[in-house]
């Protein structure tokens, strides 16, 4: 079983400006988008190191421990594999817990390579997030617009009936052990080859 260091680490400051796409620290006039991050992205999981690569470039910066404003189905499908699916109302599912980042055209497109969205893999949508400001003992709430990466809509009501329709509020290490990456994988199947073997399977 693969172990994952916590991903609990320290945040910096809240920055101010958290509107979808505003320059935030990019050079002026460069428009960034706020991007909701629930699995292998945030700090402490396997595909970080992209989110650290746009960061020494500027082209991706940390605002602040999120959640998202509705119930959302997040799910698990082969090898561990996170899945937030574009699901609202579903019985089953918890407001998910994840990271937002601030990320210019360059490194979303970077962020769209990783997700497979031209492939049909995964659907950047909008998400409704909150995200809670911490000013010495006083907590408040704003919900703010934001993208996220669901699973593409072509799959992603069988992905929940396969989970038995319960998602997960946070993924967790403990959600995530077994997670296998992408070149320990089978290469002889596609990754949508893998998803529909999965949501074929009994659970």
């Amino acid at each position: 079983t693969k172990s994952f260091p916590s991903p609990c680490q320290s945040a910096p400051p809240l920055r101010t400006s958290i509107h979808p796409s505003i320059p935030m620290g990019a050079a002026e006039g460069e428009k960034r988008t706020l991007v909701f991050t629930y699995g292998t992205l945030k700090r402490g999981f396997s595909n970080h190191g992209l989110l650290q690569d746009l960061a020494r470039a500027g082209d991706a910066t940390f605002v602040a421990a999120a959640a998202t404003a509705e119930p959302l189905p997040l799910v698990c499908g082969p090898y561990r594999v996170p899945f937030l699916l574009n699901l609202p109302g579903e019985h089953g599912c918890q407001r998910v817990k994840g990271e937002l980042y601030s990320v210019t055209a360059r490194g979303l497109a970077r962020l769209d390579e990783l997700e497979g969205v031209s492939r049909a893999h995964y659907e950047r949508l909008p998400v409704s997030v909150v995200v809670v400001v911490v000013d010495g003992e006083r907590e408040a709430a704003a919900t703010e617009g934001a993208v996220a990466y669901y699973a593409h809509r072509g799959y992603a009501a069988e992905m929940w009936a396969r989970s038995g329709r319960r998602g997960h509020a946070e993924y967790s290490p403990a959600v995530a052990a077994g997670y296998v990456r992408r070149v320990d994988r089978p290469q002889h199947l596609t990754f949508l080859d893998q998803i529909r073997v999965f949501v074929s399977s009994k659970s």
